[in-house]
């Protein structure tokens, strides 16, 4: 009967060893496979936009021509798509083909980092029903509204009037010699050159706009995908010691944030993940808000991933995303009374709001939908005048 027994336990240890084995195996697969569907996406993306015509092209460069509807674009864009990798991986592909200049790409990557941030908000009003949680998750939901605001709103008259981020991250680039050993690389890839005969196949069965659509879905797919099997894998199973862990001082918050971003490759999971945090008093504010500060630089990774085998002014673009995201996390985190601000902002929403429940309900909608809208309606004369005088004037100059 021991025999048996001890036999048996033999058997189930072994099943079950075989058993984490195959699922791990499943799972470095089921990874490796995406992140190539994501770097083909990119690369299909680019394809398509090369081959649009230079009528899309005009139109796509007057549209963004404007910085202020750039902005709001990327804001309004990352908002209804819940994915700021997908907005600046996107816009990454249009720098890389020279559909889009990077200096009018900057701001799309601006917005797209205050579109990211709707999620966390959408979630704080599942509190609504909660007196004593709602004030708390409203404060944790807003705070990262309010730090990438207050860093664009530093930021983008600035690269506006001197081009700081776009002159600084293009001599960055230059001087790291990012973009030309990758340019030599993405030639001898088989797999890239395989992409662009089936691509191009396919452009010319369905045209070039359906190529598009399909490989920014194929990319969002991937990217979601990404995002849930690795935030199931690393924090699902392992939230309680996660939360013990994380936020016993500002360093470990901090870097708990750029690492599980840049590994999960979306912050609108980690930072949501702030606010039942908080609301249950599992976690200080001043905690969550260094925790998302660390998740807001740990986003700029996808830019920098989806600027690899691309041009000098794709790594430039993941360059600025990346210096965007470095100046707020200095400002806001070396500089204690600049810290201060957001988290008083949002305490004080939090109060208004447990007051006024209507009120947080009406920020999201005024924030991420109306002043997006108002502004692109009301700028559209603004952005015409120049393109049009431009183009007349290269036709001119041709003829």
């Amino acid at each position: 009967m021991s025999n048996q027994s001890t036999a048996f336990l033999k058997s189930a240890t072994l099943r079950t060893t075989q058993g984490k084995y195959t699922s791990s195996w499943k799972l470095i697969t089921t990874l490796f496979t995406s992140i190539i569907g994501f770097f083909l996406a990119m690369h299909l993306i680019g394809l398509s936009l090369q081959s649009v015509g230079t009528g899309f092209a005009l139109d796509f460069q007057a549209a963004l021509s404007n910085p202020a509807i750039g902005l709001f674009i990327g804001l309004l864009g990352t908002a209804i798509l819940q994915s700021s990798s997908t907005t600046t991986s996107m816009t990454v592909a249009a720098v890389a083909v020279g559909t889009l200049s990077l200096e009018n790409a900057i701001p799309v990557v601006m917005g797209a980092n205050i579109g990211t941030t709707l999620t966390s908000s959408i979630v704080s009003m599942s509190y609504v029903t909660k007196t004593r949680e709602f004030k708390k998750a409203v404060s944790a939901g807003v705070i990262h509204d309010l730090f990438n605001v207050f860093v664009c709103i530093i930021l983008f008259p600035l690269e506006l009037k001197f081009g700081i981020l776009s002159k600084l991250s293009l001599y960055l680039s230059s001087a790291i010699g990012l973009s030309n050993p990758s340019n030599i690389i993405a030639e001898k890839w088989t797999l890239y050159q395989f992409t662009d005969n089936i691509g191009l196949k396919i452009i010319s069965w369905i045209g070039a706009i359906p190529m598009l659509l399909l490989a920014f879905v194929m990319l969002f797919l991937v990217v979601k995908n990404i995002s849930n099997i690795l935030y199931k894998e690393l924090i699902g199973s392992t939230k309680e010691k996660f939360e013990s862990l994380a936020f016993k001082n500002t360093f470990k918050s901090f870097g708990w944030g750029f690492l599980l971003t840049a590994i999960i490759q979306s912050s609108s999971i980690t930072t949501s993940l702030m606010v039942p945090l908080v609301a249950t008093g599992k976690v200080e504010l001043k905690r969550a808000f260094q925790f998302i500060m660390g998740a807001n630089l740990g986003t700029t990774i996808t830019a920098l991933i989806a600027a690899m085998f691309k041009s000098e002014a794709a790594v430039s673009l993941a360059i600025a995303h990346f210096l965007f995201n470095s100046f707020g996390v200095i400002l806001f985190l070396a500089f204690p009374y600049i810290r201060q601000i957001p988290i008083l902002l949002s305490e004080k929403l939090g109060t208004f709001s447990l007051k006024y429940k209507l009120t947080a309900f009406t920020y999201i909608m005024f924030l991420f939908f109306l002043l997006p809208f108002t502004l692109i309606y009301f700028s559209k004369e603004h952005k015409t005048t120049p393109v049009t005088s431009k183009t007349t004037t290269e036709v001119t100059a041709n003829k």
